[in-house]
């Protein structure tokens, strides 16, 4: 990762992925790279060839707010996407780990996800290390290799593109939530371990780092497949937890009355027979 020009790899990443069609253009002749040519995203963002190409190399790093709107418009950013665009080209403080400092949840939190006896839920740390979890989560990620990490778990595991139905969409939203709780902080130690891990492991990973999308990701449909009571649609929500840096609590639900909720209390009534 390129600490140095986080901005301008974000530019190019969007605009690769920006076709002359989204922005109103006519198709002219054959194109070398895919997406927008950098003089096109120029006129249409009413700045000079020669601006844009120095945003995109670096050169130019503080972007006015006229500029930056502009730039959320030609390139299509949700509000996701814009709010991580102004924070790389206006970093704040950092909030990076250091390894003599382990994540601890709160005793309190603790104790109230292990009361829910059919609601998965799980505490993550801010690069979805899982720090606590619920007997009902544990009974739901049953079995899988790597569930100390969300984003291990989906790339690292080949169990993983059977227990995510919807594989593909599980894991560029992940990605997405990575770039998001991330921003410009891309040279923390320990994030960058963990990119680099499943870089060298994943091309699948490789290809989602990419594309820089990002996304806040708050509210969900996830559709699994466990292997004991089979498929389960569930909505899934992030909170964040308050006096913590970067903690996240994750809750899974079904909707009342339906299959998966049907599903999901037999699993909790497999997981309290089960238990010690």
């Amino acid at each position: 990762m390129d600490s140095d020009n986080l901005l301008g790899e974000f530019l190019r990443a969007r605009r690769e992925l920006t076709t002359p069609e989204q922005v109103g253009l006519l198709p002219a002749g054959s194109r070398r790279t895919p997406g927008l040519r950098r003089e096109e995203v120029a006129m249409l963002a009413g700045v000079s060839t020669d601006y844009y190409i120095r945003l995109e190399q670096g050169r130019e790093r503080h972007p006015s707010e006229r500029v930056l709107g502009a730039l959320m418009q030609v390139l299509n950013l949700n509000a996701d996407a814009a709010t991580h665009m102004h924070e790389l080209a206006h970093p704040g403080p950092r909030q990076s780990r250091t390894a003599d400092q382990p994540e601890r949840v709160k005793p309190a939190l603790v104790r109230l996800i292990r009361s829910w006896p059919y609601t998965p839920a799980i505490v993550t740390s801010r690069w979805m290390d899982v720090l606590a979890s619920n007997q009902m989560a544990d009974a739901l990620y049953d079995g899988l290799a790597h569930r100390d990490n969300l984003l291990r778990l989906l790339f690292l595991n080949p169990v993983s593109r059977r227990f995510y139905r919807d594989w593909e969409e599980s894991a560029r939203l992940k990605v997405a939530q990575l770039r998001a709780v991330a921003g410009a902080d891309l040279d923390d130690p320990y994030l960058t371990d963990l990119v680099g891990e499943l870089s060298l492991k994943s091309k699948d990973f490789r290809r989602m780092w990419a594309r820089h999308d990002v996304s806040s990701g708050n509210v969900a449909t996830k559709r699994f497949h466990h292997h004991d009571v089979g498929d389960l649609t569930l909505t899934y929500e992030l909170f964040n937890v308050s006096g913590s840096t970067g903690q996240r609590l994750i809750v899974f639900q079904a909707e009342p009355g339906s299959p998966s909720a049907h599903a999901l209390n037999l699993l909790g009534s497999l997981a309290a027979l089960t238990s010690p």
